[in-house]
């Protein structure tokens, strides 16, 4: 498999763009020490996805004279932290909030009261529903699920039987690549059933779900999973089975032990997202609406990548695959 370059936003070009504007910068008014405040509010900050999030607001937050603040829950489940850390934001002054919801509907009333105080939204990675938001910024999910359904139609079984091992339901961006995902493995004629259980997004709960659902229908032999955390516990679950030779894995992001997972063949493909773009670019168009910039109502494509263990070294996917720090 190659991996996609249709819609490519490289690094490079992000950083060489933030240079280029920070010949300009974002103004000194307001905020502490005369900064304008920006509030990155994100679905948690563990994960090596969410701290290259991190260093990319932070390196665009440095490069235009933001002062930024950077949290987010503990749990990836959590919308009511999230709803008190968009009022904390509020009252702190924050002009812009750059948004990944936990849940599409449960954060809608706490970004609308936001937004009716004078503050601009803009989302990366997880939507929102509101029609407040100025930009919305990160992978195309639907995309994103249809590469990870070709990924999986790699498997060489004359019959395809897939468990599919999701995160919240509440969660529009995995929703999104299931539904991407299904519209590719469900026209294969190869494909008999599909099952589908939603966990909580931690390791040990996808780890647990896995297990139980390949007890529970055994002849599965191909297992998609949708983001950095449930990659883990179904790559573990594998492992503790002793199914990688017979089971074709396609699973989201990455950090050290799922490229570890990649080459040992518990993982047979990553779906490699680009976190360090939705970070800066997320914070770069902050600075484009405080400037005076009107809301676009764009959508951002950050490009997502598929990474194998036939690429997984060449420099463009090295690139993809690990971090900035």
């Amino acid at each position: 498999m190659k991996p996609n370059r249709k819609k490519r936003y490289p690094v490079f070009a992000v950083m060489l763009l933030g240079m280029l504007l920070f010949l300009t910068g974002c103004g000194m008014a307001g905020g502490t020490a005369g900064k304008h405040y920006v509030a990155l509010v994100t679905k948690s900050t563990d994960s090596a996805f969410w701290k290259s999030v991190f260093a990319g607001a932070g390196a665009a937050a440095t490069e235009y004279n933001l002062q930024i603040s950077m949290e987010g829950p503990k749990w990836e489940e959590d919308y009511e932290t999230q709803n008190r850390m968009i009022e904390e934001a509020v009252e702190k002054g924050a002009e812009v909030i750059v948004f990944s919801a936990v849940d599409y509907n449960a954060n809608s009333k706490a970004i609308d009261e936001a937004a009716k105080r004078g503050v601009r939204i803009v989302v990366i990675d997880s939507d929102v529903n509101s029609s407040q938001v100025s930009c919305r910024i990160g992978t195309d999910n639907r995309e994103a699920g249809r590469m990870a359904g070709k990924a999986a139609l790699e498997a060489e079984s004359n019959t395809l039987h897939i468990g599919i091992v999701n995160y919240d339901v509440n969660s529009a961006n995995g929703q999104q690549r299931e539904e991407g995902f299904r519209e590719i493995a469900g026209a294969d004629a190869r494909v008999k059933s599909m099952h589908t259980i939603n966990v909580v997004s931690t390791t040990e709960d996808a780890r647990e779900g896995t297990v139980q659902l390949l007890k529970e229908h055994p002849e599965i032999n191909v297992i998609v999973t949708f983001n950095e955390w449930t990659s883990l516990g179904v790559g573990w679950a594998i492992r503790d089975l002793d199914l990688a030779e017979e089971t074709q894995v396609v699973a989201f992001d990455s950090n050290v032990v799922s490229v570890g997972m990649l080459e040992t063949g518990e993982v047979d493909a990553l779906i490699v997202q680009n976190p360090y773009a939705m970070g800066y670019l997320g914070v770069e168009e902050a600075c484009r609406l405080i400037n005076g910039g009107n809301a676009s109502g764009a959508v951002v494509d950050t490009a997502t990548t598929c990474v194998t263990r036939e690429n997984m070294f060449e420099p463009e996917c090295q690139r993809m695959l690990f971090a900035f720090d």
